[in-house]
């Protein structure tokens, strides 16, 4: 016959059993706590993304970027947040740097933890100013249409009300939340480059709100966007009786590119192409001026160094010794790498999608443009991560820009699990 329990301990099974029935609901409560706002804050958003949207804000549009900072730090401000609008001060000059670049929204949230954690969006589109009428808000079906709306208001709100949710939660277990709203992304950042790359310096973790796709995937790595400027400067001259008392800058220019034509290493994502190129004014005149433009794109930050020094080196071999020849280069955009830090962090966040019965793709190999995560990651040991913004379609288009509505809540509720866990060191 079998041995009996003594009754102690089969009371002490049952309580046992008891607590961690019990325990389970409290567990699961925050969690559907914070689902349930993100879907209390649908309808607000949406509020939010019309009133971004009906602000045009061109990169060089002063008037309209500092109507909208004015609107997105009175609504920071609003939440608790200690703001500032930072005018660029530190400029890294390009071939379309306007003279005065859009300022940036700077806003802090103190916490009662030690975490600091980084969210930044752009609120500067590729649009000029009267387009607006063209693509206004409106709601058509599971989709939102709106000059800029996906590049990157949504990020903007996204980021809003994901600090509206913490503030409900009355979550304040980071140390510090810093969110920053660039203006002058869309044309590389020559103003906010420098700021996002100090301040994102000193974070644990920095998130970027650009739209996350068609598919809402997030991404570890984007490619470096580089420019090469060749001119040369010769003498002109009458082309039929007198051509030899010239220096033909298209001659030279012609050697000058034929000799850098091959520094691509397309294996390690490395490549150079020239694509534009003038000289001359007329048929009969040995042209004095010739310039050509070049497109370069990296995987990792040392190859635009070595890139340029190579350039450098190269163009003092001249065909025409009397030409005058100059290379300028822009690193418009570093390359994002991935690092096991972000690796880390992206894959807690596929976790919070499971349990939301979604797939979250992660990808940690570069394609497409750059964006301000890369200048975000050059100069910190954090994890940075790209794409929490919602999923959509249409950037930079006149017409068809759109996001999906199906996504905010997912979005949002990822966005905020994402800051409690790193804010409770729950990420390994």
């Amino acid at each position: 016959m079998p041995r009996r329990a003594p009754l102690h301990s089969s009371l002490a099974c049952i309580a046992a059993c008891a607590l961690a029935l019990s325990a389970a609901p409290a567990r699961a409560a925050p969690e559907a706590r914070i689902h349930e706002l993100a879907q209390q804050e649908k309808a607000p958003l949406l509020d939010t993304l019309r009133d971004l949207v009906n602000i045009e804000s061109g990169s060089k549009d002063a008037e309209g970027l500092a109507r909208l900072a004015a609107l997105i730090g009175e609504r920071l401000t609003r939440l608790g947040g200690k703001v500032e609008i930072i005018e660029p001060a530190d400029i890294y000059r390009m071939e379309d740097t306007p003279e005065k670049p859009g300022a940036m929204v700077h806003a802090e949230f103190k916490g009662t933890g030690s975490k600091r954690i980084m969210l930044i969006a752009h609120m500067d589109t590729v649009y000029l100013r009267g387009m607006l009428k063209d693509q206004p808000f409106r709601i058509d079906g599971e989709r939102a249409y709106g000059l800029g709306i996906a590049d990157d208001k949504q990020g903007v709100a996204l980021i809003l009300h994901t600090v509206a949710m913490l503030q409900a939660l009355k979550f304040a277990d980071y140390g510090t939340l810093t969110v920053l709203i660039n203006g002058d992304e869309e044309i590389s950042s020559p103003g906010a480059r420098s700021t996002i790359t100090r301040m994102a310096g000193e974070q644990d973790a920095v998130f970027s709100y650009e739209g996350g796709g068609e598919d809402g995937r997030l991404r570890l790595a984007t490619s470096g966007v580089g420019s090469a400027y060749l001119t040369v400067d010769g003498k002109a001259s009458h082309a039929g009786s007198a051509p030899d008392r010239g220096v033909n800058a298209l001659v030279e220019l012609s050697h000058q590119v034929l000799q850098l034509s091959d520094l691509s290493r397309r294996d390690q994502g490395l490549t150079l192409n020239w694509t534009v190129s003038q000289a001359g004014t007329n048929r009969n005149v040995i042209p004095a001026h010739a310039s050509a433009q070049g497109d370069a794109r990296a995987l990792k930050v040392s190859d635009f160094a070595e890139l340029e020094a190579t350039l450098q080196q190269r163009v003092k071999t001249q065909r025409l010794p009397d030409a005058k020849v100059q290379l300028r280069f822009e690193v418009r955009r570093p390359p994002l790498e991935p690092t096991p830090a972000s690796r880390r962090l992206a894959a807690n966040g596929t976790a919070i999608y499971e349990k939301l019965g979604l797939p979250l793709k992660v990808f940690d190999v570069a394609s497409g443009g750059g964006t301000d995560a890369a200048f975000a990651a050059l100069k910190t040991g954090a994890a940075v991560i790209e794409g929490f913004g919602l999923s959509g379609y249409g950037a930079h288009s006149n017409d068809a820009e759109y996001v999906k509505l199906e996504t905010i809540v997912p979005r949002l509720y990822l966005s905020a699990r994402m800051i409690m866990d790193v804010s409770q060191d729950k990420v390994k």
